[in-house]
């Protein structure tokens, strides 16, 4: 897993790289901008009109190379600015401006916004990058203020300028408000939260050449899950296994008005490989489940108080469960059970509602929404303030806390959180909640940790949703339940090779 780190971190990455390798900062600025182009030219078509603006640092150079490698190729309509509110060029500034002239590629040095045309295509922004602090001065607001205006699409190199990327100045933001941003190494931490879209819409980031150990020999509480670390987890299905050997679950799931939740949650459970599945339902709904999913058992309700809670290997309750006093009476069975237990939607709601947070069970998992969320623990005004508020109610709970987000974070019981990097906005509809609550508690009821269970269930829920992207712009939870078994297919293939 990568650890997230600060941009202080990050320089000195930059110094150490260069100081214990063979390498010179002009060449590892040229590896940056060659990462940097490579991930570019997905975004942008080689015939479209570019213009770079660049300051006079070190993200300025990489803006000038970014400009030569460019039009190496093939992009030939690119213009350069450089704005002249600067003092100093720094040495591979410098370096990087006499590569470009060599090309004859036209600079043009501006003062004042009205030297900028009023029609831009699409903007390369090189001024400031992730080492900016401190406030704009008035000449650069007034640039970066033309540019937002009239460029068409514009991709930021590191970070957007003008942005304090360690401590986001959210109310009185006055740089560059980016389409895209390719950031060097690391993904910025800042870029996981919903408020971020203010300064950039998307990101994504690129190996520069850092030197990884130093990277990840530096203490961190975050981390970014990561393909690999998902293979790694995965527990091939074994010769001579059967249904027994990949446990029993119980939902306790759906209400009259709502069933649809429980049927999403059991499909999804189905699909991600749990062996048996019993859903807790009114007898009334059996043929409805019998119908729609034969392969799922179904409880009676009444049924439920007699039951023992060892009979099952993983529970999950809340999927469209009500907040009536037979939901009530469910969750005080689950809040007594002795197996690994998901809580989720109503049976949150019901916690919140009843003051129960201490009667949760150790090394239960919770898949809260921000709405959800804010009930159970209070309102917060920012999600940075929301997520310490889960990291450190995780350690005190003594449980996972999946706190849904584009980048869903799962906070763990020893403080660290890890960020969810799969999914994406086409599965912004009713029901997915439920079927990653499906998800999750079918890994659990397999026999993965609590936390390796949040982990794996939230990546193949999100890339389930990233393969289905490919092919629909807007993606049902149902389609997504059912293509969980697709995408874990293609996870286990990789990691057999």
């Amino acid at each position: 897993m990568l650890n997230f780190v600060s941009n202080e971190t990050i320089r000195k990455a930059d110094v150490y790289t260069i100081e214990n390798s063979s390498i010179q900062s002009i060449d590892l600025m040229e590896q940056a901008s060659k990462a940097f182009v490579n991930r570019f030219i997905r975004l942008v078509k080689v015939h479209e009109k570019i213009t770079v603006f660049c300051g006079k640092g070190n993200n300025g150079g990489d803006g000038l190379a970014i400009a030569r490698l460019l039009r190496m190729k093939g992009y030939q309509n690119i213009s350069v600015y450089i704005l002249n509110g600067f003092l100093n060029e720094t040495n591979d500034f410098k370096i990087n401006k006499e590569r470009l002239i060599a090309l004859k590629i036209p600079i043009v040095v501006i003062n004042e916004a009205n030297e900028i045309p009023n029609e831009l295509n699409v903007v390369i922004d090189a001024v400031l990058g992730s080492g900016f602090q401190g406030v704009l001065k008035p000449f650069l607001v007034a640039i970066f203020n033309k540019i937002n205006q009239n460029a068409r699409y514009i991709v930021s190199v590191d970070a957007p300028s003008g942005l304090d990327i360690d401590e986001p100045n959210l109310a009185f933001y006055q740089g560059i408000k980016a389409d895209f941003t390719i950031s060097f190494q690391r993904p910025k931490l800042f870029f996981m939260f919903p408020e971020s879209a203010l300064f950039t819409k998307e990101f994504d980031f690129v190996e520069i050449g850092l030197d990884e150990v130093y990277l990840k020999s530096v203490p961190s509480s975050h981390f970014w899950i990561q393909e690999q670390d998902i293979l790694s987890k995965l527990k091939p299905r074994m010769p001579f296994s059967h249904k027994g050997t990949y446990g029993h679950l119980l939902l306790i799931t759906g209400s009259p008005n709502t069933m649809g939740a429980a049927l999403l949650c059991a499909k999804s459970a189905l699909f991600s490989g749990a062996g048996l599945i019993t859903s807790c339902i009114d007898q009334n709904y059996f043929s409805v489940f019998n119908t729609f999913q034969p392969e799922i058992m179904t409880l009676e309700i009444e049924d439920l108080e007699k039951t023992e809670s060892t009979k099952f290997t993983a529970l999950a309750i809340g999927s469209g469960l009500g907040i009536d006093i037979s939901s009530k009476n469910k969750l005080d069975w689950a809040l007594k059970s002795t197996i690994p237990t998901v809580f989720d939607a109503d049976a949150l709601n019901m916690i919140s509602k009843e003051n129960l947070q201490n009667k949760i069970p150790k090394n239960s998992i919770l898949t809260p929404h921000i709405k959800e969320f804010d009930r159970l623990f209070g309102k917060h005004e920012s999600w940075e303030l929301r997520l310490k508020t889960a990291q450190q109610k995780a350690q005190e709970l003594d449980c996972v806390i999946v706190l849904k987000n584009q980048y869903t974070f799962i906070c763990d019981v020893d403080g660290k959180i890890y960020v969810n990097s799969t999914g994406n906005p086409s599965m912004a509809q009713g029901g997915m909640g439920d079927v990653l609550t499906g998800c999750i508690a079918a890994f659990l009821a397999q026999g993965y940790s609590t936390l390796d269970a949040a982990l794996i269930g939230c990546y193949v829920h999100g890339k389930a949703g990233d393969d289905l992207n490919l092919i629909y712009e807007i993606t049902p939870a149902s389609l997504v339940a059912e293509q969980i078994s697709k995408s874990l297919k293609e996870l286990y293939l990789l990691k057999e090779r």
